[in-house]
């Protein structure tokens, strides 16, 4: 069998994921959807109580596809917007899960077989599920010394920090940077990628445990947003200047306080939601420092220019072999605690990665 290891395009992969479980693997008609496996789905958009560990059937490798047996799934903000509605499904039953590592239990029919036997370690897209169906165009070779668990752990939060820094704002060495939930997953890369390219990292953080952890990953400075006016203290930093990036993926609670933060021609980059989406604000306001403000997507920006995710993956997977990136694992939760998993991230505090592992390989 051929491991294999983390995601692409699995937001649109998850998307159909009630197909994966049905009706795409019933017109395939192979031996695996003679048994069952377990995965995470849910039947409406809720609470933590909508998501069901079940029973659905064991998909199979059709044309151009080849079948994972899952090791590790990334646990994402993204998964819970999906869950509310925030982010709505189009039909249920619905699955979860963005990225995942693990092994090729199956490869499909044709030449991909002869292709795919080439290769040992592989990336691909995965759901909270014992196996995942992914077409082959999804699957990528793993750098040696890369291990399934950090592929699990780096690559959607990996591929938005970078294409973030490189494609959505190009970060130079000597710009002034602030990063918020500095200690969070995407935090981290931001700060490692941010402060490898010679920026200074300002990062915001609630305790100082949290602001340790920011400082190990490239922070120059960190703001107890819990004990500082982050404005304030910001300003006083860059000598009255203000920055010329603010990564925030908190949302509606830093929104403000990110615009208050920019320099003249500075870059507002607000991609996440974790407090709640912004409240509705007058553009005209971006014209006090002709500021500039942008909602990047990862899955737009990939779909921008061919080739762009092939060699953005490259590039981070590489920066993981060199130890630029490290992904850092908060918790390892058994998939049957996915509830759990996603309660402990909402909560806001956890540090890092979080990731769930199949019931049948957790001990």
């Amino acid at each position: 069998m051929l491991r294999a290891s983390v995601t692409l395009f699995s937001s649109r992969f998850g998307r159909c994921t009630a197909a994966t479980f049905s009706s795409r693997a019933v017109a395939i008609q192979c031996r695996s959807m003679a048994s069952s496996m377990k995965a995470v789905v849910f039947n409406e958009h809720g609470g933590m109580e909508v998501l069901q560990y079940t029973d659905v059937d064991k998909p199979c490798a059709g044309e151009g596809q080849v079948v994972i047996k899952n090791e590790f799934a990334g646990v994402n903000f993204i998964d819970t917007y999906h869950r509310s509605g925030l982010y709505p499904r189009a039909k249920f039953p619905a699955g979860l899960g963005e990225e995942g590592a693990g092994t090729v239990l199956e490869v499909g029919p044709g030449e991909l077989r002869a292709q795919l036997s080439a290769l040992v370690d592989l990336c691909y897209a995965a759901d909270f599920a014992e196996f995942t169906p992914v077409q082959a165009g999804l699957v990528t070779k793993l750098p040696q010394g890369v291990s399934t668990q950090a592929a699990a752990a780096v690559l959607l939060q990996g591929l938005t920090a970078l294409s973030m820094v490189k494609t959505t704002c190009q970060v130079a060495a000597g710009d002034w940077v602030l990063v918020h939930a500095a200690a969070g997953g995407t935090g981290q890369l931001l700060c490692q990628l941010c402060s490898h390219i010679g920026a200074k990292v300002i990062g915001t953080t609630s305790t100082p445990e949290k602001a340790a952890v920011a400082k190990r990953c490239g922070c120059r400075e960190v703001v107890l947003y819990s004990q500082e006016d982050v404005v304030q203290r910001v300003m006083q930093l860059t000598q009255g200047k203000g920055v010329k990036f603010v990564f925030d993926g908190v949302g509606k609670s830093t929104f403000e306080s990110s615009l208050k933060c920019l320099d003249y021609l500075g870059w507002l980059i607000s991609f996440g939601n974790a407090s709640g989406k912004p409240e509705p604000f007058d553009v005209l306001r971006l014209a006090e420092k002709s500021a500039r403000l942008m909602r990047p997507s990862l899955f737009s920006t990939l779909a921008a220019e061919p080739g762009l995710a092939a060699s953005l993956t490259a590039e981070l997977l590489q920066l993981v072999q060199q130890g630029v990136v490290v992904p850092q694992v908060h918790q390892v939760y058994p998939l049957s605690a996915v509830a759990q998993a996603q309660q402990d991230l909402t909560s806001r505090k956890t540090t890092g990665k979080l990731l769930l592992r199949p019931d049948t390989l957790s001990g």
